[in-house]
């Protein structure tokens, strides 16, 4: 790594009410190998004092309390100002539910070095539980239709054919940026809150001519769901995790589809979510039923901010 200027990293986790989650990846950190980084740690504002509890456990790391929950969209964007201010030349995200292999960082420079155009890597992204299967090998964007695709969703690992290395998109749960880029094309935007943020920074950079790129041979383990997965009474998933991700869906349609594809896009996705209207209704599932239409009128109607720059 010889030939990388310098290198310093911000890897930002947040914390939202997932205290055993970020013992556990802030464990496999400690393992990394690469020198120069530091971990951000922002807490949403989680019960029972879990970011002091996780400083005492881990004084290495900085911590930001935030006093309300601002989302991982939010969430992220504290940590980065603090990141871009502290003078770091990249910035990592990382999902506090997700453990790193102890090479994941270096490997992941190496590929963001190794091309001047490329300003954001991910990583190969594997279930913890099944680490020959993939979670997440990069995102395809459809944008006739304005579909976000994983790649290699459920994919074993052994058999799974990388196309190409450059990606639409890259997933939240662990991107490396740049500095310079992230400057240019600004923050996660807020309005989002969570789900889809990713989606629409990643088609940002692009839109700015920046290109994203997958680093395969890193690697992370990530238990998936982790801060949607909640005991309710309509099951596993929240009302919530269905509002999100309806009302934005069709902030991405809105912000990234063209003109002459809206309304496909939008007839698309809007027959998926009348099917899960019938779905939740038949069931008796009337306050996931009520999330979604409200997810809907939301989606069409809520202003979508411009995201914020760091100066």
């Amino acid at each position: 790594m010889a030939f990388i200027p310098d290198p310093s990293v911000a890897i930002i986790l947040v914390n939202w009410n997932g205290f055993d989650f970020s013992v556990a990846c802030l464990e496999s950190l400690r393992k990394v190998d690469f020198p120069d980084f530091k971990v951000i740690l922002v807490d949403n504002a989680s019960k029972n004092q879990e970011g002091e509890r996780l400083k005492i456990q881990f004084p290495e790391i900085e911590l930001i309390q935030s006093e309300s929950n601002l989302g991982f969209a939010g969430g992220n964007n504290l940590g980065m100002k603090k990141a871009l201010f502290d003078g770091y030349t990249h910035v990592l995200l990382l999902n506090n539910d997700t453990e790193v292999a102890p090479d994941f960082l270096g490997k992941m420079l190496l590929k963001l070095n190794s091309n001047s155009n490329v300003a954001l890597v991910q990583p190969m992204i594997l279930f913890h539980h099944r680490p020959d299967q993939i979670w997440s090998a990069g995102g395809k964007w459809n944008s006739f239709l304005g579909r976000a695709i994983t790649l290699g969703d459920r994919k074993l690992k052994a058999n799974y054919l990388i196309k190409s290395e450059f990606l639409d998109w890259a997933t939240g749960c662990c991107m490396l940026i740049k500095r310079e880029a992230l400057v240019e094309v600004g923050l996660l935007n807020d309005s989002y809150f969570t789900y889809f943020e990713d989606v629409d920074w990643s088609l940002r950079f692009v839109e700015q001519g920046y290109q994203i790129s997958f680093a395969a041979e890193a690697e992370i383990y990530h238990h998936a769901g982790a801060s949607s997965k909640s005991k309710h009474s309509e099951g596993t998933l929240s009302p919530k995790v269905f509002y999100y991700h309806v009302r934005n869906q069709l902030f991405l349609i809105r912000s990234h589809v063209g003109p002459s594809s809206k309304a496909f896009a939008y007839g698309y996705h809007l027959l998926r979510f009348i099917a899960w209207m019938g779905y939740f209704g038949i069931r008796g599932r009337f306050q996931k039923f009520k999330a979604v239409a409200k997810g809907i009128q939301d989606g069409f109607t809520f202003p979508i901010q411009s995201p914020e720059k760091w100066q």
